[in-house]
């Protein structure tokens, strides 16, 4: 792919940022109340949310970003994000999975502006390589013109059991998409040997959950797919720039089904031909614990120790591979462990090793479990 980018916004194509879910790997750093999405992971001074409409910005112009938040993250959102118009920001009652979200989006700038194109970019993802990010969605939106879902393919670094796979087929052949392949399926987390052997054939990618249509494609494949989910979300768009918006979320919203977009389309879709993977050749990353938040900090030491916050909060003797965030207004001392994560709240402290990282959601069941629900 080249990596020169044609400069200024892509015309008719609008983003949609689905900004939900609370992180549960990352207690007790993201919570209900903080997810995130909301947090400034990787010391640049903005948070995932933040980054993610500055990367997006470039190929929709100032107008073309819309969130799609709970109800409860509106105002924390908006205060990150000052620049986003009334109009830009979909607050659901209540968390119903990506299908909604985006289906939802999807009908509302369907009934604003026509059938536009539309990518859909979580809220809480790491992207490296401004060029190499902005060409993949040029081509991805080539390829929803032509009548495609598409979706953007990343190329597996490693074996992860962490992520999702797309897999690869034959060039699609679609004009202004050179790189661009018929997507043959996707896998769900596969077990270690799987993912060894997807990522020695060549032919899989990590499926990074972005996905880009025409309004008239997504959500006609979401009304052969899931009827009923399809027709209520319709009906909360026909209402949302209306005085009945309230009303009618009240009484269709809590009845949609919950469900993944790969599921309700990407999957059954690509099962008939109708999905393409764009290769994506930059660096990504869904910081989905604490061991993959130690791939994106810089080395405090030869060890490879790693702190989110004030390096001078943390001191180790005789102690490498550690990841730790302190923020507990005390010192973090380590003496003669390695591989472990320490993150240091004012109400909560979570000690493991990164070889457990992706454990951590059930510590999270556990405090539900034992009433203290207020940690959470």
């Amino acid at each position: 792919m080249s990596s020169v980018v044609p400069p200024g916004p892509i015309p008719g194509f609008h983003a949609v940022v689905p900004a939900g879910g609370a992180g549960t790997r990352l207690w007790p750093l993201s919570r209900a109340v903080s997810p995130k999405f909301l947090l400034d992971l990787t010391g640049s001074g903005r948070s995932l949310l933040q980054s993610t409409v500055d990367r997006l910005r470039p190929l929709t112009g100032p107008d073309g970003v819309v969130l799609v938040t709970g109800e409860g993250h509106v105002d924390a959102a908006r205060g990150q994000l000052p620049e986003l118009g009334d109009d830009a920001v979909l607050a659901e009652p209540s968390p119903r999975d990506s299908m909604a979200a985006i289906g939802l989006a999807a009908a509302v700038l369907e009934r604003r502006h026509g059938d536009v194109v539309v990518g859909s970019f979580a809220a809480d993802q790491v992207v490296s390589g401004a060029a190499a990010f902005d060409g993949a969605v040029r081509e991805a939106v080539a390829v929803a013109r032509a009548g495609y879902v598409a979706t953007i393919g990343i190329a597996a670094s490693r074996p992860s059991v962490a992520f999702g796979y797309v897999r690869s087929g034959d060039p699609l052949g679609v004009e202004g998409a050179p790189s661009a392949l018929h997507a043959r399926g996707f896998t769900e987390k596969p077990d270690a040997a799987t993912a060894r052997e997807y990522v020695a054939s060549g032919e899989y990618r990590w499926n990074a959950g972005i996905f880009v249509a025409r309004t008239s494609v997504l959500l006609g494949h979401l009304a052969a797919q899931r009827p009923r989910l399809h027709d209520g979300l319709r009906a909360v768009a026909e209402a949302w720039d209306t005085p009945r918006r309230a009303q009618v979320l009240a009484d269709v919203w809590p009845g949609l089904e919950k469900i993944a977009i790969d599921h309700a389309v990407a999957e059954p879709v690509a099962a008939t031909g109708g999905v393409a993977v764009v290769p994506g050749t930059f660096g990504w990353d869904d910081v989905g614990d604490f061991n993959s938040l130690a791939a994106l900090l810089p080395s405090q030491d030869e060890g490879g120790s790693k702190v989110l916050g004030d390096g001078g909060d943390v001191l180790r003797v005789q102690s490498a591979g550690s990841v730790v965030v302190p923020g507990g207004d005390r010192l973090v001392a380590l003496l003669g462990i390695d591989d472990v994560v320490v993150v240091d709240t004012p109400d909560a402290l979570l000690v493991t090793t990164r070889a457990r990282a992706q454990q951590v959601k059930g510590m999270v069941d556990a405090v539900r479990t034992s009433g203290r629900e207020e940690l959470l």
